[in-house]
């Protein structure tokens, strides 16, 4: 009987490492990296943050704020025209109150006063754009708390709920179609939802800043807004960026009081959150790349430490990636410069 000789199989080689596997094919021209690239986020995804001032004829930069400016009613158009004509889908209006401020903030509750005013111009001269306000009492207090504060100099979130509701109903009989409260109040958005429905608001959208962090990045905004606190902080009411946790737990508690967009603020050092969040919920999610992100690129450009364009790209599409569907943005105005295609 013939001996059987062993036949050693053929070793089947990995199809899915080196060399067989090249990853840098699909990068290998700027057409292959386009056809596989994530889409850019697209005009229609931002809105941009705008301050309005008393006066007439003022168009000033905010010089902590390169390329953007307080402006006043009477020049929205010159200042909105271009920025919404590039596709960008609105406008979140902020308050700059350089009168007499009290502990109420009862500037900010005139029907006359900045924000209604710009609400019915905007809608007046662009009808399509989609208007927001910030509905906070900040800029309009003379302690620059969010609210009102009790004999102690604290915040008393309580008998600042009434205030807050009260505010964003005014913006809503002025015609903004978002309501974007941001004093991170305990139970801010029911008692705005309750003050809207009851006044036959009930279409206006609440746009949450529900989990807003105490953070360092918002130097120029209070530059631009005069809005700094006057006495302590607010890390008492803003989130601790060292408890994901429990700022993750603001925005799902928005979201059972009735929010219709949640937004995290800020956002370049928190997209670990943002993908988080994404993860937890169903609303649309806004990010708000804020005053400190935005003036750091522009100051790394003027030093040529980088392409002021192609940071700001880079950065605008971590935020989609992460899963924002929504992005609040000073790069508005600058949409067109920053997604024109260049490498």
């Amino acid at each position: 009987m013939p001996c059987r000789q062993s036949i050693t199989p053929l070793k089947e080689p990995n199809m899915n490492a080196f060399p067989y596997l090249r990853l840098r094919r699909l990068r290998a021209t700027r057409e292959l990296r386009r056809l596989t690239a994530q889409s850019y986020p697209g005009p229609e995804h931002f809105l941009y943050p705008v301050f309005v001032v008393e006066g007439k004829s003022r168009l000033e930069e905010i010089k902590s704020l390169p390329g953007q400016y307080r402006v006043s009613v009477d020049c929205l158009e010159e200042l909105l025209a271009p920025v919404l004509a590039q596709g960008i889908a609105g406008v979140l209006f902020f308050g700059v109150h350089e009168g007499k401020k009290d502990s109420t903030g009862s500037a900010a509750f005139s029907p006359d006063g900045i924000i209604p005013r710009a609400v019915a111009e905007t809608a007046r001269i662009f009808p399509a754009a989609v208007i927001a306000t910030d509905v906070c009492l900040c800029a309009y207090t003379d302690h620059g708390h969010c609210g009102i504060i009790n004999h102690k100099e604290k915040p008393d979130n309580d008998q600042s709920l009434p205030l807050i509701a009260r505010l964003a109903r005014l913006h809503a009989e002025s015609g903004a179609h978002m309501v974007a409260p941001s004093a991170m109040l305990d139970g801010q958005v029911r008692a705005i939802r309750t003050e809207l429905d009851k006044a036959g608001f009930s279409d206006t959208i609440i746009m949450s800043y529900s989990t807003k962090f105490a953070s360092a990045l918002y130097g120029p905004f209070r530059d631009a807004a005069l809005s700094a606190p006057r006495c302590s902080d607010r890390s008492t009411y803003q989130a601790d960026y060292q408890n994901s946790g429990l700022a993750l737990r603001e925005s799902q508690l928005d979201e059972m009081e009735g929010a219709d967009i949640l937004m995290l603020k800020p956002s370049l050092w928190y997209l670990d959150l943002l993908a988080g969040l994404r993860k937890s919920t169903n609303l649309p999610l806004a990010v708000y790349n804020v005053s400190g992100e935005y003036s750091m690129i522009c100051a790394a450009a003027e030093k040529n430490w980088g392409d002021r364009y192609l940071l700001a790209r880079e950065s605008l599409c971590a935020f989609s990636r992460a899963g924002a569907d929504i992005i609040i943005s000073y790069w508005a105005n600058q949409y067109n410069l920053i997604f024109n295609d260049k490498e």
